[in-house]
């Protein structure tokens, strides 16, 4: 879910959702997180001018202790496409849900075929002025938490802390069966010694890497990779360690996340549609406690009525143009 999930091919409507497979209560999440995939995130409150968006967000940073909430606009400047943007990458393939990565094998061997492909690109992102930036105003006490819905790692990278990745990381593999925990790279390993050759010849082929780190491959190619096991079990259903759509987020995550929000003094959103439940209720919260909020995004984002300030900009020059504002140190 912000998310950040593994995908399946736009050309491949949702022939899941109804999946015989699928028990009574397994279809109905699948079909929910559909239609949390498909939630298109409209107008429903004008940007402001850029003057006045930027000066009420400068006020709100002003006051110390702001929570930040980041998206993927805060990572194309790293090349890795967000969502829901006009060049984003729902609009060219749908995310896997949860309950297809549990209980559909060909599913989850599709995208591990994608993932080995496309994690060459992902390992090799790096942080961008963005995530720097952010990393900084967290060092100088402008900004408290930084809760990021991404999972490709890059606030990590830039320092963040205290970070909160909502939607857990990339770079953690998980047994579904036994609960056995492994590092991406180490997986990465076996399935190059799997699969010696492949990753380089089918990236030739491959098209759009998605923000959850896989690509488009043939079904020839898939048909031509071969998935390892868990080291334990032997299971081949190994999960990245992210929330899926169709999933929730992990109890102490939720705790971590509502500590945050209780110490905050008021919210900036960068980054984000709030699309998905996990981030908007966030900001529902904030609302509701008469804290105030701020927003800069590209585009409309789900809590703009909830915003006393709402900044469409580039998410790199907004950042920049607050940093020479604010005060130094």
């Amino acid at each position: 879910m912000s998310s950040a999930q593994p995908s399946s091919s736009a050309q491949e409507p949702t022939r899941y959702a109804d999946a015989p497979q699928f028990s009574a209560p397994v279809a109905d999440a699948h079909r929910a997180a559909l239609r949390s995939i498909a939630r298109v995130v409209e107008d429903t409150a004008p940007a402001q001018p850029p003057h006045q968006a930027s000066a009420g967000i400068l006020e709100l940073l002003t006051s110390g202790d702001v929570l930040c909430v980041t998206g993927a606009g805060v990572s194309t400047a790293s090349g890795i496409p967000d969502y829901r943007g006009p060049q984003g990458s729902l609009h060219r393939h749908r995310p896997m849900t949860y309950q297809e990565f549990q209980h559909d094998a060909a599913a989850r061997h599709r995208y591990w075929a994608r993932s080995f492909v496309g994690w060459r690109t992902m390992r090799h992102a790096a942080p961008n002025r963005a995530h720097e930036l952010l990393a900084d105003w967290q060092r100088r006490g402008i900004l408290s938490t930084l809760i990021t819905q991404n999972v490709d790692g890059l606030h990590r990278a830039a320092g963040s802390a205290p970070l909160i990745t909502l939607h857990g990381d990339l770079d953690r593999i998980t047994c579904l069966d036994c609960g056995t925990a492994e590092s991406r790279t180490g997986v990465d390993q076996r399935l190059e010694e799997a699969n010696p050759g492949y990753a380089e010849a089918a990236a030739a082929e491959a098209e759009n890497v998605n923000p959850d780190g896989d690509v488009e491959l043939s079904d020839t190619w898939i048909a031509r990779f071969h998935m390892v096991p868990c080291l334990l079990c032997g299971s081949l259903r190994l999960k990245p360690d992210v929330v899926y759509f169709g999933e929730g987020v992990p109890a102490e995550r939720k705790a971590a996340v509502q500590e945050a929000v209780d110490a905050a003094s008021g919210l900036l959103v960068v980054g984000s549609s709030m699309a998905v439940m996990s981030g908007f209720r966030i900001a529902l919260q904030m609302h509701r406690a008469a804290k105030p909020i701020g927003i800069i995004n590209g585009g409309p984002s789900r809590a703009d009525t909830k915003a006393r300030w709402r900044w469409r900009s580039e998410i790199t020059a907004a950042l920049e143009e607050l940093e020479t504002r604010l005060p130094t140190g």
